[in-house]
């Protein structure tokens, strides 16, 4: 089939290169021209592991392109999908600026049937609205006749950044929403090569579908960090906790690690997206409100603790080990790891960090009087304590031998447990983790 992907993001490119992957020919379509080029010559412009490997192959079967221009692409396409981003108002409500800008310009140029997807992440009610805007466009073009021909499908997706490609190829499931059986049909076919359930709904099923699944998954990393909370002071290990809940299959074992709380660019947004459309209905989702707030709270926490026990920051020389939200990605985006060291830098401690992927966006970021060293250790070279915030597997796989001896003071803040079974107390250092009833004796 001929798909059109709008937006080369995360989801844009993986979700492209995963069609182009599955035979279909794909045009991939954005307004960065820049991007657009770095695309053409195979470089992907962010790190997402097997993505690079899988766009050079699709590129060498000619079974993808990038372009600016949407009118020279769209003449063929049967599906004609959307993956703009859907960013947070400061009201925590989803901006849908450039969603409905590519609304108005397919309608302006689309002249045959097809089928209008998004995959954004949108608000129950959007996908009526960007049809509606699609078909006035149209009308405005002169196309008034073709308007029925056109429907739309919402498609949401459950990609997870650092396996994203790997999600696409296996999903857990498909959702397709729609009103139209023929525009559900067609977005059967596409998926056709995809072992996966079909869940098949309405419209605003499926859109709710994508913020309900991402709040409920934030639930549980919030649960468990109010669980670690107590633990840390009635002495208990949240690890053993957790094992204990994951075992009963109602629950699963799946996202009951405690630490400094959820990131990145789809809990955060889309739970607070939830809270607001369920307000704008009448509904006080008190669920969701407790979910951000112990979210927000655990930051707090972490970073008053590291505070308190070093007898305050300014002038001590602080490591930081992970900027980026979750390990396999470079993303920042309400990252713990760039969150706590702004407030290390900004309450005079002397910062250096270390992440094996998100150094250049980092550096976009935080102060030019942070220092980004070469390696984990380099960070840690003379420091009071190290600061660990995200779980890359290499900062497991150094001598913490030499590390104790490259460290002023050989203490380990662990915001994520990643070190916490390496039993670093044995090798001579003050470790702390969250959880782990560390503060009960402390």
């Amino acid at each position: 089939m001929n798909l059109v992907m709008i937006g080369t993001g995360y989801v844009g490119l993986t979700t492209g290169v995963g069609f182009a992957t599955l035979g279909h020919q794909v045009a991939c379509v954005d307004i960065d021209a820049g991007k657009v080029a770095r695309l053409d010559r195979g470089e992907v412009p962010f790190y997402e592991p097997g993505l690079q490997e899988a766009l050079k192959h699709v590129q060498e079967k000619g079974r993808i392109l990038f372009t600016s221009d949407l009118k020279s692409v769209i003449g063929g396409a049967e599906v004609v999908m959307i993956a703009v981003g859907t960013p947070p108002k400061s009201s925590g409500e989803a901006d849908l600026t450039a969603l409905f800008a590519v609304a108005d310009q397919i309608g302006s140029v689309l002249d045959h049937e097809a089928v209008i997807a998004t995959k954004s992440t949108v608000p129950v009610g959007t996908n009526r609205i960007v049809l509606a805007r699609v078909r006035e466009a149209m009308r405005a073009a002169g196309r008034e006749e073709l308007t029925s021909l056109i429907n739309i499908v919402s498609i949401p997706e459950f990609l997870r950044e650092g396996s994203a490609f790997e999600d696409f190829l296996q999903p857990d499931r498909l959702v397709i929403g729609s009103d139209d059986r023929v525009a559900a049909q067609i977005t059967e076919r596409l998926h056709r090569d995809i072992i996966a359930p079909r869940v098949m709904t309405s419209l605003e099923s499926a859109e709710l579908i994508k913020y309900a699944a991402n709040a409920f998954l934030a639930t549980k990393i919030s649960f468990i960090n109010e669980i670690a909370n107590l633990a840390d002071r009635v002495g208990a290990d949240v690890r053993h906790v957790a094992e204990g809940l994951g075992h009963d299959h109602r629950i699963g074992p799946h996202f009951l690690k405690a630490g400094v709380g959820y990131g990145g660019s789809c809990f955060p947004k889309d739970v607070s997206a939830l809270e607001q459309i369920s307000g704008a209905h009448g509904y006080a989702f008190k669920l969701l409100s407790a979910v951000i707030e112990v979210n927000n709270r655990q930051r707090e926490m972490f970073f008053k603790r590291l505070v308190e026990e070093l007898g305050g920051v300014r002038g001590r020389r602080v490591a930081v080990w992970g900027l980026a939200f979750k390990a396999q990605t470079d993303d920042i985006r309400e990252s713990a790891g760039i969150e706590i060291a702004q407030r290390l830098h900004a309450t005079g401690a002397e910062l250096c960090v270390y992440d094996p992927q998100a150094m250049n966006n980092a550096r976009a970021v935080l102060s030019p009087h942070v220092e980004f060293a070469p390696t984990a250790m380099d960070a840690a070279e003379g420091a009071d304590a190290l600061v660990v915030l995200t779980e890359w597997p290499e900062f497991r796989e150094v001598s913490f031998s030499t590390l104790h001896d490259r460290m002023l003071e050989p203490r380990i803040f662990d915001g994520r447990n990643h070190l916490a079974d390496l039993h670093l107390e044995n090798q001579g250092f003050i470790y702390r983790g969250v959880g782990l009833g560390s503060y009960a004796s402390a």
